[in-house]
């Protein structure tokens, strides 16, 4: 796709990421996010009402939700084009700069992190619960501090690197469709009675598309730690050994990188619906939890974006 337009790669992904940065959500646009959570719940109403094998009925679910997803945008596109260049090109930004989540993440985490700098644990839990699947309501404010570090690193994987890396691999379409799986895992990837079998193939299929880049967060975050004023050596040495700590295939190796550039120990024990969890710990507790070890969770975040763009634009140039 040339968007009628030089150089359009070359544009397209930095002017999405920044207009992420400045901007965060579209909230005054209709977010893909959004219109994709709809899709996917009426297309489980309809595939549960006609097909009795639910993994069959998911399978479908998949495929639709990724396609009608991934055709619309392809089909807004070739229309913007149609009609002028500059247009494909705009809207490819547009659908572009709708699949990176970084201002937002920094947003939302931020409300938590501003409550409990003035003592509000009451407001800093409630900003929580908008962020975490955890239970929030008796957490004291370590706790608070490290499931805000702890959604900071694994976000930084499937809200940031995750649809960027798709959007250098195969443009702002390419972005859509692993958004939609993405969202899909989120709505029906759970081990419980009613999406075990019926949310099997989405949640296979996301810890699928995000093996690549998880791993590829967790590299960049070790490089972006000298840059950031943390520790190259114990980001290393931590998503080495405690890569692997975590009941998701993927979500440990950022989330331990973060830990050990930051010194902290993620994991442990959370309460999920009123029921404690028991998840393996993620690096060691050399430094307490803090705003500062927040601050350095966000620059990781921004330090590995920059380094996956200024990779892939030099790689363009060169």
């Amino acid at each position: 796709m040339t968007y009628g337009l030089p150089g359009h790669a070359l544009s397209i992904i930095p002017a999405a990421v920044v207009l992420d940065w400045l901007l965060g959500d579209p909230r005054r646009l209709p977010h893909p996010v959004v219109l994709m959570g709809r899709l996917i719940a009426r297309l489980e109403t309809f595939l549960r009402s006609r097909i009795s094998d639910e993994r069959v009925g998911g399978v479908f679910l998949l495929l639709l939700t990724v396609g009608i997803s991934a055709g619309v945008a392809a089909l807004v596109l070739a229309v913007a084009r149609a009609i002028h260049p500059y247009l494909g090109f705009g809207c490819g930004v547009i659908v572009a700069w709708t699949c990176l989540a970084a201002r937002s993440l920094h947003r939302e985490s931020k409300l938590v992190a501003d409550a409990l700098e003035r003592g509000d644990l009451p407001e800093a839990r409630r900003w929580l619960s908008y962020i975490v699947g955890r239970d929030t309501e008796q957490l004291d404010e370590p706790d608070i501090w490290r499931a805000a570090i702890e959604t900071v690193a694994e976000n930084s994987s499937d809200g940031v690197i995750a649809p960027l890396f798709y959007l250098m691999l195969g443009g702002p379409v390419a972005a859509v469709a692993y958004k939609a799986v993405n969202t899909l895992d989120s709505m029906v990837g759970y081990k419980n009675e009613r999406y075990l079998r019926f949310g099997w193939a989405s949640a296979r299929c996301d810890d699928l598309v995000n093996w690549l880049p998880a791993r590829l967060t967790g590299l960049l975050m070790v490089c972006a730690a000298p840059l950031t004023g943390l520790d190259f050596r114990r980001s290393w040495w931590i998503m080495a050994r405690d890569g692997r700590n975590h009941s998701s295939p993927n979500s440990g190796v950022p989330e331990a990188a973060a830990a050990g550039a930051l010194g902290v120990r993620l994991g442990g024990t959370n309460s999920y619906f009123g029921k404690p969890v028991v998840k393996p710990t993620i690096g060691d507790a050399d430094r307490p939890f803090s705003r500062a070890a927040y601050a350095g969770a966000v620059r990781l975040m921004y330090g590995a974006e920059i380094l996956l763009l200024a990779g892939y634009l030099l790689a363009k140039i060169v």
